[in-house]
Formats: C-alpha cells, structure tokens, sequence
C-alpha cells in the first residue's frame, strides 16, 4: 500500500512546478503545450505553411529559366515553403501574375524586372497588401525604384564591361552583340558595357528569340554583309550554339562567346565552339529570392541591408576551367 506524501511535500513540489512554468514562459525556447516555438520552428526548415510566388519574364521551354527555377524549389523546399512559379515574356502579362499572386494572399514575392516600368503598380499593390516583393535576374538599377526589399543578380553593365575587356584581350575588331528580346534592360545594358571597354566596333542586332531558326539565319546574314566581324557575343546559352550554326552557314572567321550557360554549352566551350561564357548561376538567383523571403518572414533579415544587392556573377567560363562546372551543369543546376 502507498503512503501519501505529507502535505507539505505536495505544496513544495507545486511550487517548484509553479516556478518552472513561470520560468518557461518567459524563456523563448519553451511552450505550454511542448510545441516547437517560432525559432525553432525557423531553425527546423518549416516554412509554416508559407506562400511564396516566383514570377519572371521567362518564356516556355527556355533552359536558363529551368535552371532559376530548380533553384526556388530546391530553397522552397528546405524551408518547407509551398512555391508557385509562373512565367511570361509579356510584360503585361507578367503584371498580371503578379497581381494574381497578391489576390491569392502569397505571404512573399519573387518578381524579374525586365521591363520595370510594368511592374511597378503590381509591386506597389503587394507592398499595400503587406506582401513583402524581392527581385531577381534583371532590373540592378530599377528595383530600389520600385521598392523591392532586395535583390539578387548580376549587374550586367559590369558583366558587359569584364567581356569587352575580355575581347581586347583576345584581339578581337568587331563584335557583333546579339539580343533576343528588345527592350530587355538587362540584355542592353550587357551589349552597351561591352561597348563601353571594347576598344574595337560593337553593332547590336535584333533578333526574335522565340524562333531559334530565325536567329541562326538572322546572324548568317548579318556575317554574309560584313566580312569584318570577328567575334559574336550572344545573350543566352541557346542563342550561342545558334551562332555557331550562323559561323558555320555564312563561312565566316567569327569567334562565338556568350552570356549564360547551361549543359550543351559547356560541352561547346570543351569543344572549343565558344570561346567562353559569363555564367551569372541562375539557380543561385532563384534559390537565394525564396530564401531571401523565408529568412525574412522567420528571422527579419533583409540582406544588403535593402540598400544593396547581393551579386551573383559575373564568373567566366572557359576551356581551362569548364571541368569545374561541367557535372553540375550535367545535373541540371549550373
């Protein structure tokens, strides 16, 4: 049979209890009811329940974007964040994804400023909603301006100017640099600082990068009229292997390099086809932009401060140093 303890005993031992749970309560780590608090919960990859919409000016079937994406899903699913990517090369339309996002109630915002000003009410929009809006990939001098929290990227002026120096060295005359999307600020503050360190002739030429025929056809006419361009500096990985093709077609003495990377232009730049790529790591844009937002949400931090971005590039990619990234390109992630 049992003995009761004295009764002095149970009111020290409810004391103690007492004591402890005032102690638990004013201590961060502990919960009445033995659950993870907010910290730990942050510490633990949960994004609890968090929604967070990427939204770029990408097209369908384009390699660069796949590499931004696996990215965001690879940062969304460490920290237990329910993604949404969407994408669309019109501006209009790009607007309208992102507006979409804010009527789903997302808790963060990715958002591609390619065209700035069209996304300038749909990011003034979230920010009324109390949707915090990130950027990445295009727009290092527009998204202060249009009030992003922060920013992750490659400034592509300073991009342009380390290619341009990149073809003095290579005694290069004439470059021909190549944009696929007009309008694109990114893709034209590349071209202008390759113009702006270059001490041979730049031409920019237009081309429709939707139609990877068009391109190669466009370029080989572009080499037919002007036997004096020696070098092709294009803007992406596949428009890349389009000059290659256009060299090839016009019989020109061109060289090719190029902006971007993805796995069939490392084995080009092995090959000796493409003298180098800029690679600005598209999978580290898309997975730092969700990081940033769940960091964010769980801890405050705001990287840069929000008042610089964290750049992601630019790295050059040649056949002496292609073997370093050639497996993660393989894996789909460089």
């Amino acid at each position: 049979m049992n003995t009761p303890p004295p009764p002095h005993t149970s009111v020290r031992r409810t004391r103690v209890a007492a004591l402890a749970f005032a102690l638990c309560l004013l201590m961060s780590g502990c919960s009445v009811f033995g659950a993870a608090d907010d910290t730990a919960d942050a510490a633990g990859g949960s994004g609890g329940g968090m929604k967070v919409t990427l939204v770029t000016h990408g097209g369908k079937g384009d390699a660069f974007w796949d590499l931004v994406r696996r990215g965001a899903e690879a940062a969304a699913a460490k920290d237990g964040v329910d993604l949404t990517y969407a994408g669309d090369a019109d501006p209009a339309a790009q607007a309208d994804l992102v507006r979409d996002a804010v009527r789903d109630k997302a808790d963060g915002i990715a958002v591609t400023l390619a065209k700035p000003a069209a996304m300038r009410g749909p990011v003034a929009q979230a920010k009324t909603a109390g949707i915090p809006v990130v950027g990445l990939n295009s727009g290092i001098d527009a998204w202060r301006p249009t009030g992003l929290l922060e920013y992750f990227g490659q400034d592509e002026s300073v991009a342009g100017r380390a290619v341009g120096d990149k073809l003095d060295g290579l005694k290069a005359e004439h470059a021909l640099c190549v944009v696929h999307e007009r309008g694109n600020v990114a893709l034209e503050a590349r071209c202008a600082g390759v113009r702006k360190t270059f001490r041979g002739d730049t031409d920019n030429l237009y081309v429709d990068g939707t139609d990877p025929d068009a391109v190669t056809a466009t370029i080989a006419s572009r080499l037919r009229q002007d036997s004096s361009i020696d070098e092709v500096v294009t803007n992406g990985a596949q428009f890349a292997l389009s000059a290659v093709e256009a060299v090839r077609q016009a019989g020109s003495r061109a060289k090719v390099a190029t902006f971007d990377l993805n796995k069939d232009l490392v084995e080009a730049v092995r090959d000796g086809d493409v003298q180098f790529a800029v690679d600005q790591q598209p999978y580290l844009q898309g997975y730092l932009a969700v990081d940033a937002l769940w960091l964010y949400r769980t801890n405050g931090n705001v990287s840069g401060g929000g008042t610089a971005p964290v750049l992601t590039g630019p790295a050059f990619v040649t056949r002496s140093n292609v073997s370093a990234v050639a497996r993660f390109a393989a894996a789909g992630t460089r």
